[in-house]
């Protein structure tokens, strides 16, 4: 549910959304639900599907998770979760996981993507900063999965396996594979020394919503427990719009005065603070061009992978203001990713 979608009837043969309107409809008489106004309201890199409707009161949004690709316990879960800390996110009005079908309260159809601008970003930002922040002080060990070092590189490998070997069509030589097997063993113990608070894992505009209270919260069934710094890189170092480097450094600067201030165990020093998020950056970054990659080939979304210019460069940048990552700054050069 992050990127308003256009407005128009659902067309086509499609069985999931009759019976999803067919839930709707039984859920009528409670809601008073139009469920025939049914229509897109965003899309999704995932299988998950979200229609807006009307009801007596305005609008809601429907979700269709169909449960042999999508699990929605975790959205459930994590929603009341998010809720108890004081985060604004869609509050579940009904759900029917047998069927992969929720009913949402709306948060509007405004994202933080498609509403920043230079006058507004730092109004914006010091909102969704705090909203962070908030979430961040909830942390409480054992409630969500750990953000360990198995899944860091499970995530790393989608690089490798999806963006050179089937978007490049690049076969790795013994001694590059090496490099960057040297590289993900760097990186993955820089980013599992950082402090651990709750993440939400994709925290960036496409999924923050100008709403009140600002921001609402969307997308984070993904949820983890670790390193501090990764939501930070998601919301200033985005898949879709890039900003430069020393609004990036005021902000990430705005975000470690504030975290101190809420008692959370960043660093003494912002400088070992920012080393953290440049090279959690990189994790995510890598991560990021794989998952592009994986969405065109294997789920027919070509789109996204024309935002792989983007991270390729963020990699590029800190990997030339470290000394430790000079040799994945030498392996873009041999595989000609500019």
């Amino acid at each position: 549910m992050t990127q308003s979608a256009p407005t128009s009837a659902v067309e086509g043969d499609d069985a999931r959304l009759e019976s999803l309107t067919a839930w709707l409809e039984s859920l009528a008489p409670r809601f008073g639900l139009a469920a025939r106004s049914l229509r897109p309201a965003s899309v999704d890199a995932s299988s998950r599907r979200y229609f807006r409707l009307d009801y007596d009161g305005g609008t809601l949004i429907a979700m269709d998770a169909p449960p042999a690709a999508e699990d929605s316990r975790p959205f459930v879960r994590i929603a009341a979760l998010m809720q108890s800390a004081g985060i604004n996110v869609p509050e579940v009005l009904v759900s029917d996981l047998a069927q992969g079908f929720l009913l949402l309260t709306d948060l509007g159809d405004t994202t933080y993507l498609r509403a920043l601008n230079d006058g507004n970003a730092a109004e914006l930002f010091g909102a969704a900063i705090d909203t962070l922040i908030r979430w961040q002080r909830c942390t409480v060990e054992g409630v969500l999965p750990p953000y360990d070092e198995a899944l860091l590189r499970r995530e790393l490998s989608l690089f490798p396996d999806w963006f050179i070997a089937r978007h490049l069509q690049r076969k790795l030589t013994v001694a590059q594979s090496a490099v960057l097997d040297q590289m993900f063993t760097c990186i993955v113990a820089a980013n599992l020394a950082q402090p651990k608070v709750f993440v939400h894992r994709d925290y960036m505009p496409r999924n923050l919503m100008v709403s009140k209270p600002n921001p609402g919260v969307l997308d984070f069934q993904d949820a983890v427990v670790g390193p501090i710094a990764y939501d930070v890189v998601s919301l200033f170092r985005d898949a879709f719009v890039s900003w430069d480097d020393e609004r990036v450094l005021e902000w990430t600067r705005l975000y470690f005065d504030r975290a101190r201030a809420a008692g959370l165990a960043v660093p003494a020093d912002f400088q070992e603070f920012w080393r953290d998020f440049e090279w959690m950056g990189v994790q995510r970054h890598l991560k990021v061009l794989g998952i592009f990659a994986r969405i065109r080939y294997r789920d027919g979304k070509p789109h996204y992978l024309e935002d792989a210019p983007r991270f390729i460069g963020y990699v590029r940048a800190a990997a030339q203001r470290y000394r430790e990552l000079a040799p994945l700054a030498r392996l873009f050069d041999e595989l000609e990713l500019a």
